[in-house]
């Protein structure tokens, strides 16, 4: 399946408004849409709604941690082959171990760059290209 970067839709979820600003702000320059929550229950009220290609959460948040979020949505027939990226400022073994047994399909540390997001997103929607003025 081609993805064109102009319609893949982001979720960026992550209580920190400067992650979700980052990102959002990178993630628009390369022409994704992007969708912010910040917490679990903010995404996924939202999720139903604007059917995200990518979703990005990050692991400690207030009310609906990143691990539970992630295991709701992959827990939903509908949603369970959307790939979840686990974002954390924690890069400790037991911490990945525990975003694979929820479901994430990959896991990045904070402070993460342009490039380590463009690539998780190419890993996980083929023929995905980023707009030329990235």
């Amino acid at each position: 399946m081609e993805q064109n970067s102009d319609s893949l839709k982001v979720m960026v979820i992550d209580d920190s408004k400067t992650i979700r600003r980052t990102a959002e702000t990178l993630l628009k320059k390369v022409g994704c849409e992007v969708i912010t929550a910040v917490d679990g229950f903010d995404a996924l009220a939202k999720i139903a709604d604007t059917r995200p290609d990518v979703i990005f959460v990050d692991i400690m948040m207030p009310r609906l941690d990143g691990y539970q979020t992630c295991a709701l949505i992959k827990n939903n027939s509908e949603f369970r082959s959307t790939p979840v990226i686990m974002l954390s400022s924690k890069d400790g073994l037991f911490d990945k171990a525990k975003g694979r047994i929820v479901g994430s399909d990959q896991y990045l540390t904070k402070p993460f760059s342009k490039d380590e997001l463009i690539g998780a997103i190419k890993i996980h929607v083929p023929g995905f290209e980023p707009a030329a003025d990235a």
